[in-house]
């Protein structure tokens, strides 16, 4: 060894499989993310399916629906999560590319090329909204049938094409519903803040610490409350979607003879049977 041998920094040199890399690791981020999210949604849907489909429903549910759909959707359909969330990944990644290529062409200042990349991101944007819609009911159809990716999204979406008017009706009626529960979850929350924040109720008034600007944490109460609401609602959403293509299924299985019973609940007898009834409207008041 020579001790008079030292390192000297000469110059640093960018690996060109740097930026490669990252493109990579980002795209493992969304095949991650969606992953999960699809693995959620299977479970959900396996448990109410399963839920539907006992006819019996006080005294034939089993005792753990939820660890049988978590044991489903491990053992028999990672297959179906896996490439359904690769496909929402990819385009999700060419959306990400094509938001990368717009920050390095925006110094050129073309109309033509900004009118060109603002057509793409809008198609890709509805392209992924639409494949999160077939995702999510083939998600659903592959609960209660137990089949592959592709035959549960092919008849999934023919169920819903030809109940196409139902559809309409229920995500109209649904979606203002829970977004009448998100907002009501949010101004109660948002008032509650104000009012402890600001000292209006006398029993903790001395507990509170006293604040110079009162409003910033009830800006972030009301930002974490809005999420949180839209995580819960969204079980509830996914219950709706399951329900209602599980419904379909059922009228097309079931005739409502002795031979052939409902596996519909009463209650959502009643609740179906008043859409139905704003179904038949709209189709008489439709040229």
């Amino acid at each position: 060894v020579c001790p008079e041998a030292m390192c000297q920094f000469v110059k640093y040199t960018k690996n060109k499989d740097y930026s490669w890399m990252q493109f990579v690791n980002v795209f493992g981020l969304y095949w991650g993310v969606f992953f999960f999210s699809a693995f959620a949604e299977i479970v959900l849907a396996g448990v109410f399916s399963q839920w539907y489909w006992t006819f019996n429903k006080k005294t034939d549910l089993p005792d753990c629906s939820l660890g049988t759909a978590m044991w489903n959707a491990t053992v028999f359909h990672l297959g179906t999560i896996a490439f359904g969330s690769l496909l929402i990944a990819i385009v999700r990644m060419i959306r990400t590319v094509l938001e990368y290529i717009e920050r390095k062409t925006k110094r050129f200042n073309n109309d033509l090329t900004r009118c060109l990349i603002w057509c793409c991101k809008c198609c890709l944007w509805c392209l992924e909204k639409f494949m999160r819609f077939v995702n999510r009911n083939a998600y659903i159809m592959c609960a209660v049938k137990n089949t592959n990716f592709c035959k549960s999204a092919k008849e999934a979406f023919s169920l819903l094409m030809r109940n196409l008017v139902r559809v309409v009706v229920l995500d109209s009626v649904v979606d203002f519903l829970l977004f009448l529960g998100k907002l009501v979850i949010v101004l109660l929350t948002g008032v509650a803040s104000y009012m402890t924040f600001s000292g209006q109720i006398p029993e903790i008034k001395d507990d509170i610490p006293t604040l110079n600007y009162f409003f910033t944490p009830i800006v972030f109460i009301v930002i974490g409350s809005y999420f949180i609401a839209s995580s819960f609602f969204g079980v509830y959403a996914m219950a709706v979607d399951t329900l209602f293509l599980c419904f379909l299924e059922d009228l097309e299985r079931n005739d409502g003879s002795m031979e052939k019973p409902y596996y519909m609940s009463k209650s959502l007898k009643k609740i179906l049977g008043k859409m139905e009834k704003t179904v038949n409207e709209s189709r008489y008041r439709s040229p």
